[in-house]
């Protein structure tokens, strides 16, 4: 990237934590046409489509992909184009390039990475403007071949393997299985109304994690709604038996 570009990208970009009080809500103009990205491994590359929401105005795509520790990377996975000019209700597409080191990724279970895309306006010719520059990020995930889900898995989806242990006043989930399960909302019931007090988590592959309601909160038909592979949220309904809850039924979402 030339020196004009990068002192461009300084001079605009803002992101959305840093937003101060004061400053207008304003709309994403690159839209990404998912919510969640899965990279399936044997694939050398993939693509992702976006498009400029803006019927006026061009707008500049910055793309880039981070570790799960934050970090920008450039292996195994990485982008392509980096910046790229969509102009105005067009689409395009960012390319998600694979490289050899993607072998020497787990094969057991999926491994977790943040795909990143940020929008640079053009700069405007009006004097003391703020410009604003939004960023997605997104989880991607790297899936193994052997891990590759078809109708069967998405038919009697591997969520359903996970169950609650109670520890104390609390609920350990377990995950058995070898994909991330994110958990986005819980109910003491079907009919019940979301938690508000519920904190989204998602637990890694073989893993768990506490819950942070109380296992008072949740009762003994808790209710958990999950993220699938196409952004929608199925829910979990659990029966419990002493100190072990099981899922019972997967309700579509």
């Amino acid at each position: 990237m030339n020196r004009s570009v990068m002192k461009y990208l300084a001079a605009v970009t803002l992101t959305t934590a840093g937003l101060l009080a004061g400053v207008q809500q304003a709309s994403a103009a690159i839209a990404l046409d998912r919510t969640r990205v899965i990279f399936n491994g044997g694939s050398h590359s993939m693509s992702v489509n976006i498009s400029n929401q803006n019927r006026e105005l061009p707008y500049l795509a910055q793309g880039w992909i981070e570790d799960d520790k934050g970090n920008k990377i450039e292996s195994p996975l990485l982008i392509l184009p980096p910046l790229q000019r969509v102009e105005p209700g067009a689409k395009s597409q960012v390319k998600i390039q694979g490289t050899p080191a993607l072998n020497a990724l787990p094969q057991d279970r999926e491994s977790l990475f943040y795909f990143n895309l940020r929008e640079i306006p053009p700069r405007s010719e009006k004097p003391n403007t703020l410009q604003i520059a939004l960023q997605t990020r997104i989880k991607l995930f790297y899936r193994p071949a052997r891990l590759q889900a078809g109708q069967n898995e998405y038919n009697d989806p591997w969520q359903k393997k996970i169950t609650l242990t109670r520890e104390g006043d609390k609920y350990r989930l377990n995950n058995p299985t070898p994909y991330f399960v994110t958990l986005v909302a819980a109910e003491t019931s079907q009919s019940g109304k979301d938690i508000a007090s519920f904190n989204p988590l998602m637990v890694a592959p073989k893993n768990s994690s506490l819950l942070t309601l109380s296992a008072e909160t949740l009762g003994s038909t808790p209710v958990l709604t999950y993220i699938n592979d196409f952004g929608g949220r199925p829910k979990l309904v659990f029966s419990c038996n002493g100190a072990t809850c099981s899922v019972k039924e997967n309700l579509p979402g």
